[in-house]
């Protein structure tokens, strides 16, 4: 009867301990950031993004994952399979609007933004060889146009439909990664590539490097023809590659980090934060990066922001 006391006093000690410890407890933070390809921005910037979550939030578990980018980052983020993702802004808006042709079989309605961080510059890529100097140049050559879908793609039909292009006009069509593309450019099997990337991008340097490449340029007059307005006109500025000795027009568009409506506002609250407590980390990672400010965050998303977001927003007088 006494060993049962003991034994009876003892688990009800250790149960009211347990409830006692109960609020303090937590369940660790998990964090799964979706990025591209290795040989995108999107992958070293998110390596970044992950090093600046975890010095502001100490204890989170934390992975980057590689991805096929926009299209895929943002289905998997709305079917709950990712906390925190990269995207262009144009696939964000057609994912919100449920655009099928683009890779959106529904409205994905669970999507929030994060920030605004960089612009993509569509960068279409000849080798010197091929003759090619301008767009009306591409028709009957062969081209890469990224992964199918991918936002590199969907910025692919875009532009070249502006131009008055059709995939029919080329003599091939290649649905490849940066990397791959230029691997058979430098092995002269492809004419041309167009990738979707920051300046400077390090598939471009290689390409560059390899062999004697023209940057195609994309007239303003062009951007417009494309009605959308996540598309700017720019330029490529010189020497952002071997060989490119004048700035290039070229056309832009920006990128989003985003997130699922379902994420807590706590949680969604401390990665903004840590990730602009900490933007140095970013702005080491990638050339592109150095372009994210705190000042153009909370600005021009196609879907709404966050509530974690929000509140950073709010404290630092950037939303009313």
């Amino acid at each position: 009867m006494l060993a049962f006391r003991k034994t009876f006093v003892a688990a009800a000690a250790l149960a009211t301990g347990l409830v006692l410890a109960g609020p303090q407890a937590k369940a660790q933070d998990f964090v799964n950031i979706l990025t591209g390809g290795t040989s995108g921005a999107y992958y070293p910037i998110g390596v970044a993004l992950s090093n600046a979550i975890g010095k502001g939030m100490p204890g989170a578990k934390l992975q980057v994952q590689p991805t096929k980018a926009s299209v895929e980052n943002l289905n998997l983020l709305n079917g709950g399979k990712g906390e925190i993702a990269f995207t262009l802004g144009d696939s964000l808006s057609d994912a919100w609007n449920g655009k099928a042709d683009a890779g959106f079989s529904t409205k994905l309605t669970d999507l929030r933004a994060v920030a605004a961080i960089y612009s993509n510059y569509i960068q279409i890529v000849a080798s010197a060889g091929s003759g090619i100097k301008t767009l009306a140049d591409l028709k009957g050559k062969r081209i890469s146009v990224g992964a199918p879908k991918s936002g590199t793609e969907l910025n692919a039909r875009a532009v070249l439909g502006a131009a008055g292009l059709k995939y029919s006009d080329f003599s091939k069509v290649e649905y490849l990664g940066f990397g791959e593309s230029v691997d058979l450019m430098k092995n002269r099997q492809l004419d041309v590539t167009l990738q979707s990337a920051a300046l400077g991008v390090a598939s471009i340097r290689d390409l560059a490097n390899s062999i004697d490449i023209v940057i195609v340029s994309v007239p303003a007059d062009t951007v417009a023809k494309i009605g959308d307005a996540a598309y700017v006109a720019t330029s490529i500025p010189a020497g952002t590659y071997k060989g490119q000795d004048a700035a290039t027009p070229a056309v832009a568009v920006g990128n989003f980090l985003v997130t699922n409506a379902k994420l807590s506002e706590d949680l969604v609250y401390k990665m903004t934060k840590a990730t602009f407590d900490n933007l140095d980390v970013l702005h080491a990672s990638h050339a592109a990066a150095k372009a994210i400010t705190l000042q153009a965050a909370s600005k021009n998303s196609p879907v709404p922001f966050h509530p974690g977001a929000v509140k950073f927003y709010k404290e630092k007088g950037l939303m009313n």
